[in-house]
């Protein structure tokens, strides 16, 4: 199976009196119109999730939703408080072992510096941390279902290597 691990897009600035709900600071605009072309390109080089799980925070939430925008079929979102900052890797294997029954394509839509330690434990660095940019997205492939340190980091991107 192919896990994608995203990291949110460009959201307004931490700590703006405008969001005193840190769980309710959107995506910016221009973040939203710049990860949709990524997105767009990626799809057009084989990304496709069949699922996306999500960290409840509204940027989360608005970048998965883009994700499924621009794909065909428009993949399913379901909310995890496992995504949510701090995120809970072992509940996060469980749910995602259940699902790949059904999908052998699913995004795990989540927040730095967890993303980061996610994708380094999945692929054996359980100490390690993998840099994501925000709108980063990493495909890790596992010939089974998930599991820490199985997996096979297939690639990592930004907006910028694309070019978006």
């Amino acid at each position: 199976m192919d896990l994608y691990i995203i990291r949110h897009a460009w959201a307004g600035h931490y700590g703006d009196p405008q969001w005193p709900d840190d769980a309710q600071r959107p995506l910016t605009e221009e973040g939203k119109a710049r990860f949709a072309q990524m997105i767009r390109d990626l799809a057009e080089r084989g990304f496709a999730p069949q699922l996306i799980a999500t960290s409840p925070l509204l940027r989360c939430r608005q970048t998965a939703e883009i994700v499924a925008e621009c794909l065909s079929g428009g993949p399913p979102l379901v909310e995890l408080e496992e995504l949510a900052p701090g995120s809970n890797l072992e509940g996060l294997l469980r749910w995602t072992a259940k699902q790949a029954a059904k999908h052998d394509r699913i995004a795990w839509v989540g927040h730095a510096p967890d993303v980061g330690r996610l994708t380094a434990s999945l692929i054996g660095q359980p100490d390690g941390w993998i840099r994501f940019g925000k709108g980063s997205v990493a495909a890790v492939r596992f010939d089974d279902p998930p599991e820490a340190g199985q997996g096979e980091l297939r690639w990592l991107v930004t907006a910028n290597v694309l070019g978006c």
